[in-house]
């Protein structure tokens, strides 16, 4: 751990120390009254039987921020842990088979309220607000069980609230129709969490559900891009966020993709990576999640652009990033990277030369660690261009 790291951990757990010693009563009454921005999560330790609830920070107004990761771009890394830390999470033990029932019910229109609803939760005893600040899990804020959950003044998602009611369609095509609806990918995420989506519907714990989703998306945008015409030159993009920088390289190719990250652990270097074909990927990725997060940002750019394209992702992982704050970080880093206007480089070896150019991780090290990279590398540079 850098010393870099465990400052910016210190300083968060201090802000955070502050905030309870000013409004400590509202985190630790039995009870608490709130706006909830809206938001549900499913946990998933005791697998099937999880830990399922809202989300509510002890003041009422507009606290749709609180829960909007696509809003977050620009934010810090103390603002957004501070969002997460602000959010009381009630939570009751249910069987991921039991998506009805007054409980559930009231959850799932928590989910698909168009706008944050005012929530009030009566816990068996009041919640623990002891927080751990590391650099292997998320935050969460005080979690409390749950003896009894009101809310009010929900208001549906029309185009939310026809999915959930039409049970003969499978869980992939509500979920494609929300996105091409225009519905946050986060918010179809909790959707799909809660139980809401499919004919043969469960719970799904939330940080299943945020992969699933994004998986699902991707497959779909996949298949639009592969009757596309080949781009023409290697396009590179970049961009910098909580610690993180992408460098994305785009090169004439039918669909390849192969996404390598690279950390800091004591000052030694270590690196995880990922490709697939036009196939799809036949493993679970080593990368997890991040794989399928960042393979969707760029994929919207080549639907959009009507292109097709070979994708190598390079993510490096600076100890800056102290606090992890989840995958969402790498889907919304890659969509403003492919936002920025693209370096042009008429071969692969120059593009990757300026990819690693916006990073401390040289090429050398990037094409000794990547699957596609090496092959290019190797052999078909002439085939390419």
């Amino acid at each position: 751990m850098s010393s870099d790291s465990q400052e910016i951990r210190r300083s968060i757990l201090a802000k955070w120390n502050e905030t309870l010693s000013k409004h400590g009563n509202l985190f630790s009454s039995d009870s608490i009254s709130g706006t909830s921005p809206p938001s549900v999560f499913v946990g998933s330790y005791n697998y099937p039987k999880v830990f399922v609830g809202p989300m509510v920070p002890p003041i009422h107004g507009d606290t749709s921020l609180l829960d909007s990761p696509e809003k977050w771009i620009g934010k810090s890394l103390k603002d957004i842990v501070n969002f997460r830390l602000n959010l009381v999470r009630g939570i009751q033990k249910i069987s991921i088979d039991q998506t009805d029932g007054r409980y559930i019910e009231n959850l799932q229109e928590v989910a698909m309220s168009s706008k944050p609803l005012d929530s009030d939760l009566i816990f068996k005893k009041s919640p623990s607000s002891n927080i751990s600040i590391d650099g292997e899990s998320a935050p969460f804020g005080p979690i409390g069980e749950i003896k009894s959950a009101k809310f009010s003044g929900t208001t549906s998602v029309k185009s939310i609230e026809k999915i959930y009611y039409d049970k003969d369609l499978k869980a992939q095509d509500a979920v494609l129709n929300l996105y091409h609806s225009g519905i946050e990918i986060s918010k179809i995420q909790k959707c799909f969490s809660i139980g809401m989506l499919g004919h043969k519907r469960k719970l799904v714990p939330t940080k299943w559900s945020i992969t699933a989703t994004d998986d699902i998306i991707c497959k779909s945008l996949t298949d639009e891009i592969l009757d596309n015409s080949l781009i023409d030159s290697c396009r590179v993009f970049s961009y910098a966020h909580l610690g993180n920088v992408f460098s994305i390289v785009l090169f004439p190719h039918r669909w390849v993709y192969e996404m390598i990250e690279a950390w800091f652990s004591n000052g030694v270097l270590g690196f995880g990576s990922d490709y697939e074909d036009a196939r799809g990927i036949d493993h679970s990725p080593a990368i997890a999640g991040a794989y399928f997060a960042a393979k969707l940002g760029v994929l919207e750019y080549l639907v959009e652009k009507k292109i097709q394209a070979g994708v190598v992702i390079l993510r490096e992982i600076r100890p800056e990033y102290a606090v992890p704050v989840g995958v969402w970080q790498i889907r919304e880093g890659v969509r403003k990277a492919m936002k920025q206007n693209p370096i042009i480089s008429d071969n692969f070896d120059a593009a990757l030369l300026l990819a690693s150019s916006k990073m401390s991780v040289s090429k050398s090290e990037w094409l000794a660690h990547g699957n596609i990279l090496g092959l290019m590398r190797q052999k078909i540079l002439s085939d390419f261009f």
